[in-house]
């Protein structure tokens, strides 16, 4: 039939559109603004989030780290601009949330697995699937709570854990964390970094996440955003691709101290323009 397009190509522009979209920017900030009563925190912002990294946001104090995230989240509303997800308004995706406060975040009157399995709950998963999908990512992270458990007869480090799978388990597009370890001790810091780095080995989920430690934000992340004070604007965009999983003898190697010296170099740059 005149016209008709050989099955090879068809196949080869799937190939295409999909290596396009691997591609492409996970998310599209342009012309981001707000302002609180007595700041511009962002004014005209533009960025863009790659698909499949984990990126962490760092930046002096009160420079808009979280609210940039909580704006993409939709927890904050904008003044002005834009954000897309593969070119779609956030309703239409799915995506994970783990807030710096996990006493806060967690529902004290439901035991563990019902705080894991609540989002399911909200969208109206049959009780069963519920189970299954909950006993299949505790499983799948080796994790070892008595899911029993409430709130209150867990430590805080058990407490996020939780929270970081009640993220994971809608299967999200996109999981953002707000200095998800800063309540922790130093030693369940450790682990918790250990649990995040094996997650996203496992999933690819393209993160975000903020923190105030410069250590922790090179030694997670493949990106690391660095900001400037407000109105905050990208001074640089650091890419450190060293091999997961990463250990703590990462922190010796050459390419790790290089990407410290020179982000903390950027840092203190911005900081003394205060």
């Amino acid at each position: 039939m005149a016209g008709a397009q050989p099955a090879a190509s068809i196949e080869l522009t799937d190939n295409a559109r999909e290596a396009a979209r691997r591609t492409a920017p996970h998310v599209t900030i342009r012309g981001l603004t707000k302002r609180f009563s007595d700041a511009t925190i962002y004014d005209n912002f533009d960025f863009d989030i790659p698909r499949g990294k984990l990126m962490s946001v760092f930046g002096p104090n009160g420079c808009g780290k979280s609210t940039l995230i909580n704006m993409i989240a939709g927890l904050f509303p904008v003044d002005a601009g834009e954000i897309l997800f593969d070119g779609q308004p956030l309703s239409q995706i799915k995506f994970g949330y783990v807030f710096q406060n996990y006493r806060e975040a967690m529902f004290p009157w439901l035991r563990a697995f019902d705080n894991i399995a609540y989002p399911l709950r909200v969208m109206g998963v049959p009780k069963a699937e519920r189970i299954t999908r909950v006993e299949k990512i505790v499983a799948g992270l080796n994790v070892k709570i008595d899911l029993n458990l409430y709130p209150y007869q867990m430590s805080g480090g058990q407490q996020q854990l939780v929270s970081i799978m009640r993220a994971l388990i809608v299967e999200p597009e996109i999981l953002f964390l707000d200095e998800p370890f800063s309540a922790l001790d130093y030693e369940m810091t450790l682990f918790m970094r250990e649990q995040l780095q094996r997650i996203f080995v496992e999933t690819s989920t393209t993160t975000v996440l903020v923190s105030h430690d410069l250590e922790e934000a090179v030694y997670l992340s493949d990106r690391i955003l660095l900001l400037s004070r407000h109105p905050a604007r990208a001074v640089e965009f650091v890419h450190y691709d060293a091999p997961r999983p990463r250990t703590p003898g990462t922190m010796s190697e050459a390419d790790f101290i290089s990407t410290k010296a020179h982000c903390l170099e950027i840092f203190q740059r911005e900081v003394r323009k205060g």
